[in-house]
Protein backbone atom coordinates (compact mmCIF):
# COMPACT_ATOMS: atom_id res chain seq x y z
CA UNK A 1 0.00 0.00 0.00
CA UNK A 2 0.95 3.30 -0.18
CA UNK A 3 -0.34 6.70 1.76
CA UNK A 4 -1.38 9.82 -0.50
CA UNK A 5 0.71 12.68 -0.31
CA UNK A 6 -2.83 14.97 0.28
CA UNK A 7 -4.59 15.38 3.43
CA UNK A 8 -6.80 11.97 2.28
CA UNK A 9 -5.80 10.16 5.27
CA UNK A 10 -7.23 6.90 2.93
CA UNK A 11 -4.71 4.55 1.62
CA UNK A 12 -4.66 3.02 -1.64
CA UNK A 13 -3.93 -0.08 -2.63
CA UNK A 14 -1.78 -0.78 -6.45
CA UNK A 15 -1.07 -4.58 -6.96
CA UNK A 16 2.91 -5.37 -6.95
CA UNK A 17 1.90 -8.70 -9.57
CA UNK A 18 -0.90 -9.46 -11.89
CA UNK A 19 -1.31 -13.58 -11.14
CA UNK A 20 -4.42 -14.53 -12.82
CA UNK A 21 -5.15 -17.97 -11.59
CA UNK A 22 -4.92 -16.24 -7.73
CA UNK A 23 -2.58 -19.06 -7.19
CA UNK A 24 0.40 -18.82 -5.07
CA UNK A 25 3.42 -20.27 -6.64
CA UNK A 26 6.76 -21.57 -4.83
CA UNK A 27 9.68 -22.98 -6.23
CA UNK A 28 12.23 -25.40 -4.76
CA UNK A 29 15.78 -26.30 -5.86
CA UNK A 30 17.71 -29.32 -5.38
CA UNK A 31 18.18 -33.02 -4.44
CA UNK A 32 15.77 -35.99 -3.56
CA UNK A 33 17.72 -38.86 -2.05
CA UNK A 34 16.71 -42.20 -0.70
CA UNK A 35 17.54 -45.83 -0.48
CA UNK A 36 15.97 -48.91 -1.00
CA UNK A 37 16.42 -52.42 0.86
CA UNK A 38 15.84 -55.45 -1.00
CA UNK A 39 15.02 -58.06 1.38
CA UNK A 40 15.03 -61.92 0.71
CA UNK A 41 11.66 -63.07 2.56
CA UNK A 42 10.40 -66.60 3.13
CA UNK A 43 10.22 -68.18 -0.77
CA UNK A 44 8.68 -71.23 -0.16
CA UNK A 45 6.98 -73.38 3.47
CA UNK A 46 6.54 -77.22 2.31
CA UNK A 47 4.79 -79.63 5.34
CA UNK A 48 7.10 -83.03 4.50
CA UNK A 49 5.51 -84.99 7.56
CA UNK A 50 2.13 -85.07 9.57
CA UNK A 51 2.53 -88.05 12.58
CA UNK A 52 -0.64 -88.40 15.04
CA UNK A 53 0.36 -88.84 18.90
CA UNK A 54 -0.43 -91.55 20.44
CA UNK A 55 -1.82 -90.83 23.56
CA UNK A 56 -3.45 -93.01 26.58
CA UNK A 57 -7.35 -93.43 27.01
CA UNK A 58 -7.23 -90.87 29.77
CA UNK A 59 -5.91 -88.37 27.34
CA UNK A 60 -7.86 -89.17 24.67
CA UNK A 61 -10.28 -85.84 24.38
CA UNK A 62 -8.42 -84.30 21.60
CA UNK A 63 -6.63 -85.83 18.67
CA UNK A 64 -2.54 -84.27 18.32
CA UNK A 65 -1.21 -83.77 14.86
CA UNK A 66 2.70 -83.00 14.83
CA UNK A 67 3.18 -80.92 11.37
CA UNK A 68 6.80 -81.25 10.60
CA UNK A 69 7.71 -77.65 8.31
CA UNK A 70 10.40 -76.67 5.90
CA UNK A 71 11.12 -73.07 4.65
CA UNK A 72 13.42 -71.28 2.29
CA UNK A 73 14.40 -67.59 1.92
CA UNK A 74 14.48 -65.52 5.60
CA UNK A 75 14.06 -67.23 8.83
CA UNK A 76 10.58 -66.93 10.25
CA UNK A 77 9.45 -65.01 13.42
CA UNK A 78 5.69 -66.22 13.81
CA UNK A 79 3.45 -69.24 12.57
CA UNK A 80 -0.19 -69.35 12.05
CA UNK A 81 -2.18 -72.55 12.14
CA UNK A 82 -5.60 -72.07 10.31
CA UNK A 83 -7.96 -75.48 10.54
CA UNK A 84 -11.14 -75.26 8.38
CA UNK A 85 -13.60 -77.76 6.56
CA UNK A 86 -12.37 -79.89 3.88
CA UNK A 87 -13.20 -77.63 0.81
CA UNK A 88 -11.04 -74.65 2.84
CA UNK A 89 -13.79 -72.49 2.69
CA UNK A 90 -14.73 -72.49 6.24
CA UNK A 91 -12.31 -71.66 8.85
CA UNK A 92 -12.82 -73.39 12.18
CA UNK A 93 -9.67 -71.81 14.42
CA UNK A 94 -6.69 -69.76 13.60
CA UNK A 95 -3.49 -70.02 16.08
CA UNK A 96 -0.58 -68.10 16.21
CA UNK A 97 2.45 -68.69 17.92
CA UNK A 98 5.95 -66.35 17.86
CA UNK A 99 8.59 -68.82 16.83
CA UNK A 100 12.46 -68.72 17.33
CA UNK A 101 14.44 -70.72 13.99
CA UNK A 102 18.19 -69.24 14.84
CA UNK A 103 19.39 -71.48 11.80
CA UNK A 104 17.75 -73.98 9.35
CA UNK A 105 14.05 -73.71 8.79
CA UNK A 106 12.72 -77.16 9.73
CA UNK A 107 10.38 -76.94 12.58
CA UNK A 108 7.55 -79.17 14.30
CA UNK A 109 4.26 -77.89 14.86
CA UNK A 110 1.25 -79.72 16.93
CA UNK A 111 -1.93 -78.74 16.93
CA UNK A 112 -4.99 -80.61 18.44
CA UNK A 113 -8.22 -81.61 16.72
CA UNK A 114 -11.43 -81.86 19.01
CA UNK A 115 -13.14 -84.44 16.81
CA UNK A 116 -12.40 -86.71 13.79
CA UNK A 117 -12.90 -85.70 10.36
CA UNK A 118 -11.43 -84.67 7.29
CA UNK A 119 -9.62 -80.89 7.33
CA UNK A 120 -7.72 -78.62 5.33
CA UNK A 121 -4.54 -77.60 6.95
CA UNK A 122 -3.00 -73.86 6.33
CA UNK A 123 0.19 -73.21 7.66
CA UNK A 124 1.96 -69.90 7.65
CA UNK A 125 5.27 -68.66 8.14
CA UNK A 126 5.68 -64.90 8.45
CA UNK A 127 8.60 -62.35 9.69
CA UNK A 128 8.48 -58.29 8.61
CA UNK A 129 8.79 -58.42 5.61
CA UNK A 130 7.19 -61.65 4.12
CA UNK A 131 4.74 -64.70 4.07
CA UNK A 132 4.31 -67.81 2.81
CA UNK A 133 2.21 -70.56 3.20
CA UNK A 134 1.45 -74.29 2.65
CA UNK A 135 -1.71 -76.78 2.38
CA UNK A 136 -2.77 -79.91 3.06
CA UNK A 137 -5.91 -81.81 3.65
CA UNK A 138 -5.61 -84.55 6.94
CA UNK A 139 -7.91 -87.03 7.97
CA UNK A 140 -7.65 -87.23 11.77
CA UNK A 141 -10.02 -90.82 13.19
CA UNK A 142 -10.13 -90.49 16.77
CA UNK A 143 -6.18 -89.84 17.56
CA UNK A 144 -4.93 -91.75 14.42
CA UNK A 145 -4.32 -89.30 11.38
CA UNK A 146 -3.53 -90.20 7.44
Amino acid sequence: TTGPSDSDSSPTVEPVEDNPDGGCHIYRNGYYGSSIAVVEGILEVNIIQMTSIQMTESQAENSLVDFVVTCQGSLPTDVCTVVSDPTCQVSKSVVCDPIVVTDECLLTIRRAFEEPGTYCINITLGDDTSQALASALISVNGGEST
